[in-house]
Parts: C-alpha cells; sequence; structure tokens
C-alpha cells in the first residue's frame, strides 16, 4: 500500500502524470485504496489489525476524525452491513457534521450511486438499502429498542448523558455477524472516555491536529500555534491529551463525577424540585468579542438537602439575545428568580432582561470578595456530594476544574454564575456557612 502523505512532491507528481483517466476516476472513490493501492487516507485512518469491537479514534481538532468516521462506516456498508447508528452530542451536530458536514456521509465520493437523506425520518439510505438513522446523546431513550450492526459515535466526550446513551446503543447493537462501533472524539477528561480507551476490546488510535496539517488551512496553524501551543487547551485540542486534574483548581473531576444524576433527565428532574433559579453572571461583551455571558439554570430539591444543576446556557451575544435567551431559561425551567451580579455591567443585566420581559423576578447580588473565597462554600458542598450535575455539562466542568485562582488569565463566566446559583440556593452569605 502506497500512502499519498507519506511519498515524494516528486513522486506525488509522476503519479498524477502517469495515472491514466479511468485510474484517476477510481482515486475519488477508493480513499482507503483498496483498488488501486494508492491511499488518500493516512495510516491512522485505516481501521486497525486484530481483533476488536471498537475503533476510538482519539485525535486533535482538524486530524480527519469525521472523515475517518464517514469512510469506515461507508466501508462496512460495502461489506454487507445494514444498519448503523450515528450517535452524536445533539441533533444537530449529527446532522451539521456527520451528514451534512464538509467531511460527513453526503460529501463522500461513491462508486454506484448516491446517497439518499431524508431528514424528516432522521435517516440515511445507500443504493444498496442499507441505513444509517441519526441519534442524539440529549436523548438516548430514543436508542432504547431500534437495533444495529454498525455504530458511529462523534464527540464522545462531550455527550450530555453519556453513560445512558452508551448503555442504550451497546445493547442495541446486537444484529449481523460481527458488530463494529467507531467513535470519533477529541479527548474529555471523563469515566466513560476512559472506561471505553482501556476496555480490552477497544483499539485506540491517537493523532494530533499536525498530522494533518497538508489539508488545513496555513492561516490556522498560526493562530493554533500563537494562542495554544503550550497551554493546557492545546495539548487537549491539539495533541488529543486526556488531562488529569489541574493542581491548584477548586474542584476535581471525581467530585463532580460522584454525585452525578444520570439516571433522570434534566426536566424529569426539575418537577420534583422546590426552587429553581437562574444565574447571570455578565462579561460586557458587545455580543461579537470577548468573554461569554454566564447562564445557568438549577434548583433544590423538596427536602432541602440536595441541589441540581439543570443547564448551561451561557452564549456570546449581543444584550438582545443573551437577554432573550435568559428569559426563555426562566420560563422554560418555572424559574421562580434570576439573580445577576451587579459590579460589572449589573444595572445593564437588569434593564436588558426587563426590557425583554417586566414580569420577571429579578435580585442584584454585589460581589464583595473575590472568586476564590466566593466559590469556597460551593465547593465544600460539591465534597459532601450535595450538588449534583444533571447529565454531562462538559464546558462548565472544564471551567471548574481548569480555573485557578491568580494564575488563570482567563474568566469562568460559566464558574462564576454557577457560584451565584448555588449561592442563591444553598449559601448564608451573611452568617458565612452553608445551610443545606
Amino acid at each position: 500500500m502506497v500512502y499519498w502523505d507519506e511519498i515524494s512532491k516528486e513522486q506525488k507528481i509522476a503519479l498524477r502524470t502517469q495515472a491514466s483517466d479511468e485510474t484517476k476516476a477510481q482515486w475519488l472513490y477508493d480513499w482507503y485504496g483498496r483498488g488501486t493501492g494508492l491511499s488518500f487516507a493516512r495510516r491512522k485512518q485505516h481501521p486497525p489489525d486484530g481483533d476488536w469491537d471498537t475503533w476510538m479514534v482519539r485525535a486533535g481538532r482538524g486530524f480527519g476524525k469525521t472523515r475517518t468516521g464517514a469512510e469506515y462506516i461507508c466501508r462496512l456498508v460495502d461489506q454487507g452491513y445494514k444498519r448503523v447508528a450515528l450517535v452524536a452530542p445533539t441533533a444537530a451536530d449529527t446532522r451539521d457534521v456527520m451528514i451534512e458536514g464538509e467531511s460527513g456521509l453526503m460529501n463522500i465520493k461513491m462508486d454506484g450511486g448516491v446517497l439518499d437523506y431524508k431528514p424528516a425520518l432522521r435517516r440515511v439510505i445507500w443504493p444498496n438499502g442499507a441505513m444509517a438513522t441519526s441519534y442524539s446523546a440529549e436523548e438516548p431513550r430514543h436508542l432504547n429498542g431500534p437495533a444495529h450492526d454498525a455504530a458511529w459515535c462523534d464527540e464522545l466526550g462531550v455527550w450530555k448523558y453519556a453513560q445512558e446513551t452508551w448503555d442504550m446503543l451497546m445493547l442495541g447493537l446486537r444484529i449481523g455477524t460481527r458488530p463494529r462501533c467507531i467513535i470519533t472524539t477529541t479527548p474529555k477528561n471523563s469515566r466513560l472516555v476512559k472506561a471505553i480507551n482501556n476496555d480490552p476490546t477497544t483499539k485506540v488510535v491517537t493523532g494530533s491536529t499536525y498530522e494533518n496539517k497538508a489539508n488545513l488551512a496555513p492561516r490556522f496553524f498560526d493562530t493554533v500555534r500563537r494562542r495554544y501551543e503550550g497551554t493546557r487547551l492545546g495539548r487537549q485540542e491539539l495533541y488529543a491529551e486526556i488531562l488529569e486534574d489541574v493542581e491548584g483548581a477548586l474542584w476535581t473531576r471525581a467530585m463532580i463525577d460522584d454525585a452525578r444524576e444520570t439516571e433522570r433527565h434534566a426536566h424529569d428532574v426539575a418537577a420534583e424540585l422546590a426552587w429553581i433559579v437562574v444565574a447571570v453572571d455578565p462579561s460586557g461583551s458587545d455580543g461579537r468579542t470577548g468573554d461569554e455571558i454566564g447562564i445557568m439554570i438549577g434548583g433544590v430539591d423538596k427536602t432541602r438537602t440536595h441541589v441540581y444543576i439543570l443547564a448551561d446556557e451561557t452564549l456570546l451575544a449581543s444584550p438582545n439575545v443573551w437577554g432573550n435567551r435568559a428569559a426563555r431559561s426562566y420560563y422554560d425551567w418555572g424559574a421562580s428568580l434570576l439573580v445577576y451580579e451587579a459590579n460589572f455591567g449589573g444595572a445593564m443585566v437588569g434593564s436588558t432582561i426587563h426590557t425583554v420581559d417586566k414580569d420577571i423576578r429579578l435580585k442584584k447580588i454585589t460581589a464583595s470578595t473575590g472568586k476564590h473565597v466566593r466559590a469556597a462554600p460551593v465547593v465544600s458542598l460539591y465534597e459532601q456530594g450535595r450538588v449534583h450535575h444533571v447529565g454531562g455539562l462538559a464546558k462548565l466542568e472544564d471551567e471548574m476544574c481548569g480555573w485557578v485562582a491568580d494564575e488563570s488569565d482567563w474568566s469562568p463566566n460559566r464558574m462564576d454564575a454557577l457560584v451565584w446559583l448555588v449561592t442563591e440556593l444553598a449559601v448564608d452569605v451573611k452568617r458565612g456557612r452553608v445551610w443545606l
């Protein structure tokens, strides 16, 4: 097998010059080089040898994970696989990345026909009758029942209901002679990613963004090298390292995982809570640049002993857009109060929310201490197992476990909103103690 990325420029010119028109046409449909002996897939993008059930492609941004997943699924269909599950963090991700994306299924060159995509049915159908159905990790119960002989899981590290979705998928991966699953993901320090990574039936391929440099915009590399080379984020997003806890961070992954609510969905939990609050942490952003507006939703149970973090609606947007997002969250979750920090842009927050809806009940909070001091009683609740994240809240958890007082040079807006939220629900600020 000859790998296109491993041969010299002179060899490439010679191949292009000497190849017949028929051979060049075949190259379009032969990414793996099975018919021509010339592979446009890099070695790491070929299915691994040996006996395995799951192939995990754990690689950096731009490595070519999506193309790898799409080409492999098409190869399985060529081999006779008939029922494929496509699973991504959200329904939009499945559609926009796995199916319609630049490297998604609909853009894979095929010899012998084109794919038929039926969005209303969430299905992609091959000319030979094979069918892929799309699913979302936000709704794992949709996987309870359907049977598949192959699966493609994208960005597993940020699935909201990761364990439940994975379990439902595995229980349905039960037809055919040899069910197969490919995972394409940027690494996250989650229990499920680690468990699958360490499973003896999993073959793991790792790779960095730089391995696909020839196919990415030069300006992209200039930007990422300047901004992220040598940083923790760069190690994770570019070099695909699974990072452990940050020394000096207020929270640990285990602290969050040990109390995580995975059996019930967020709206089911919300229906049983006594008091729900929306917390907003302003940034002063103009909506185009700067820091995001932290918007967190959570509540306390009827026994007043446990807090549940229900949703993260943080975004970078204009005041009108994030004001509407906060107001919608207030009503969608049945909140009784919206709290917001008044130190930085506080007056603007109150007026923005009341411009959208004057009936929303607001409470202004003034920060009189630093982030570390404000967060201390909230951290103690996590240590006691009294704060539960409902499903996965990956971006929030990255901030919580990555921000270090007096060291981090970025603003943890999600974390700040979380602290205001839990403080309102469970901390007696005047007496300086947790009241749960």
